[in-house]
């Protein structure tokens, strides 16, 4: 579900509203529909979070603002007071607005990383010393500028730290913060992976109830700008990124059903899908217990080894087979009984292991909405090779070729680049008297062709969970699009890829970061889902990015003197802005602060 705003006029007055959508699919193409509409919230009906700039740890926290005025006041910032109503003589010609800085974006960062507790574990974990700028609010940087989609700390360091408000949030000034400073901050996060990762856990249970019971693992890669001579891990493999002129690593991820990340790994980057599952599942056992879980993971981690693995520790799985495995199946797929309806385009069943294997089932599923989509992209392949295949035919007709091998290369280049039509076609080359290549006979295999069309839209599920309902267990299995989605949202949104670095400490140090900006980003999810705004992050986030904090400066004169007085202040966001931060309940710094106050020396 995602927000979409409406906006619109009554008698000359304008009013923004948000609606609550959902898209689905019909047979005349995807549809929108709104859920629910987003009626106006005022800032009364959220009690106990209003404060001023005094009250920013507690605002960021989603804390009632306290009573009484703190008197520690932010750094470079003057006294902190309630004062009354103060009157001044301004020259309203000399008015000016100067350091306009981004605050929406790095301010819903930081109160996601104060509402996950991670602040308190981190001046915990890397207690202050005799640094000049603490290392857990460097952490804190280098998270919350991931998760604006910062993608190198060079570049934070260099000019977007000073285009943000985190000067004014973190307490920190522009002037200390450079890139040494944060390669630095890496070298002392990277030590505490295993302690953030119990942290997480425990507060997604506390802030939104989750459940561990279902375990979902997937595997990506990400690739080096470079050579990364100096990482062993950097190896040229599989590229999810279609960059296999670059080196890589792989990373598994654990998650909960709703994406929430749980843990992660790095491997080699020419290391197997198959070959992680192990490693995976021990390191969960041992940091969190041998505990009742049940083990989701698509058929690139299948192999009888590792489902031998899991049956021998008393795990439970579902996992996504070999198209291979169809073959078995294919009497029931032609069955039209014993089919469980999940959704108008999708029926599944359960069926016995062909092998006999105690304890263990399939579910078998038929899509009618995919099988068209694969029939038709099938049709495109035979198309395309059938052309390609006469193009050859007419060349050898024209002109005859003696170099066999090279025809065949040719042929075998066609054949590989459409591999399902070439499953049902064939090509066979034919001779002339003196032995060279004449002409090429395509024919169609029909029993395979008919094979093919049976098994397009169905795939196979294998488990050996108590659970009897294949419509549940399908369920439970399509929640591996969550871990794919994690992933999309890692190299899309917070700029996993590419990798600047190269020393392998600071490889592991830089997707631990971005494993923490993902879980700053899919927390936040869960919090606008439990607030009825979806779970569209994206779309907030650029709502509030337009929020912006500025100095406003103002000639003043005081008894005959011109002082400049220069105030400190978040700009009231637009109303749509400000009713997705009320339905949130998360407050802005409001008022002003006074940063200087000082007589100009040409008028002493």
């Amino acid at each position: 579900m995602f927000l979409r705003r409406k906006d619109k006029h009554v008698r000359g007055v304008g009013y923004s509203y948000w609606n609550l959508c959902v898209t689905y699919r019909t047979a005349r193409g995807p549809r929108q529909r709104v859920v629910a509409s987003l009626g106006k919230l005022e800032e009364r009906e959220v009690p106990g979070l209003r404060g001023g700039w005094d009250d920013l740890p507690a605002l960021l926290r989603g804390e009632p603002a306290a009573k009484v005025p703190r008197q520690v006041p932010l750094p470079g910032f003057g006294p902190a007071a309630e004062a009354p109503a103060q009157w001044e003589e301004v020259d309203v010609r000399g008015l000016r607005i100067e350091r306009a800085r981004d605050f929406g974006e790095p301010y819903l960062a930081l109160a996601l990383w104060h509402r996950l507790g991670l602040d308190r574990l981190m001046a915990e974990l890397l207690p202050a010393g005799r640094e000049s700028v603490e290392w857990s609010q460097v952490a804190a940087l280098l998270t919350v500028a991931r998760f604006c989609a910062q993608r190198s700390e060079l570049g934070v360091a260099e000019h977007w730290y000073d285009t943000t408000a985190l000067d004014d949030l973190l307490g920190v000034g522009s002037g200390v913060i450079n890139d040494a400073r944060l390669y630095r901050a890496l070298d002392h996060l990277g030590a505490h992976k295993d302690r953030l990762c119990s942290h997480l856990m425990e507060r997604y249970r506390q802030w939104f109830g989750v459940r561990f019971e279902f375990l979902l693992y997937d595997v990506t890669s990400t690739y080096f700008e470079g050579q990364a001579e100096r990482n062993p891990q950097a190896q040229r493999g599989y590229s999810r990124d279609h960059r296999s002129d670059c080196k890589q690593v792989c990373i598994g991820l654990v998650c909960t059903p709703e994406g929430l990340p749980l843990s992660f790994e790095v491997f080699a980057g020419n290391r197997t899908d198959v070959t992680t599952v192990e490693h995976i599942v021990r390191t969960m056992e041992q940091k969190y217990g041998q505990a009742a879980r049940i083990w989701v993971m698509d058929r690139g981690m299948v192999s009888e080894a590792n489902l031998e693995f899991l049956r021998a520790r008393k795990a439970r799985y579902l996992v996504g087979t070999p198209k291979r495995w169809l073959r078995a199946h294919e009497a029931e797929l032609l069955e039209h009984s014993e089919w469980t309806e999940v959704r108008e385009d999708l029926e599944v069943r359960l069926v016995e292991h062909p092998g006999g294997v105690p304890g263990e089932r399939f579910v078998l599923c038929r899509s009618s909405a995919r099988a068209l989509k694969e029939r038709a992209m099938l049709a495109r392949q035979t198309e395309r090779l059938t052309t390609e295949l006469a193009k050859i035919d007419t060349a050898l007709r024209r002109t005859p070729q003696s170099d066999l091998e090279a025809v065949g290369r040719r042929i075998g280049r066609h054949l590989g680049r459409y591999p399902a039509a070439a499953a049902i076609l064939h090509a066979q080359v034919e001779h002339d008297g003196q032995g060279r290549a004449c002409a090429l006979h395509v024919s169609s295999d029909l029993a395979a062709g008919q094979k093919a069309h049976r098994e397009k839209g169905a795939y196979l599920l294998r488990t050996n969970c108590e659970e009897t309902d294949p419509a549940q267990l399908w369920r439970w299995y399509v929640q591996l699009t969550q871990a794919e989605s994690a992933f999309r949202t890692a190299k899309s949104d917070l700029g996993l890829r590419p990798v600047f670095h190269h020393k392998e400490d600071r490889v592991q140090a830089h997707i631990l970061v971005c494993f923490l900006s993902l879980a700053l980003w899919r927390s936040l999810e869960q919090w606008m889902s439990a607030q009825g705004l979806g779970t569209c992050a994206r779309q907030l986030v650029k709502q509030l990015a337009t929020i912006k904090s500025m100095d406003v400066v103002l000639p003043v004169r005081r008894t005959g003197v011109v002082t400049q007085l220069r105030l400190r202040v978040v700009a009231t966001p637009e109303p749509a802005t400000a009713q997705l931060l009320a339905h949130l309940g998360l407050r802005l710094p409001k008022g002003t602060r006074t940063i200087s106050d000082v007589v100009p020396k040409s008028a002493a």
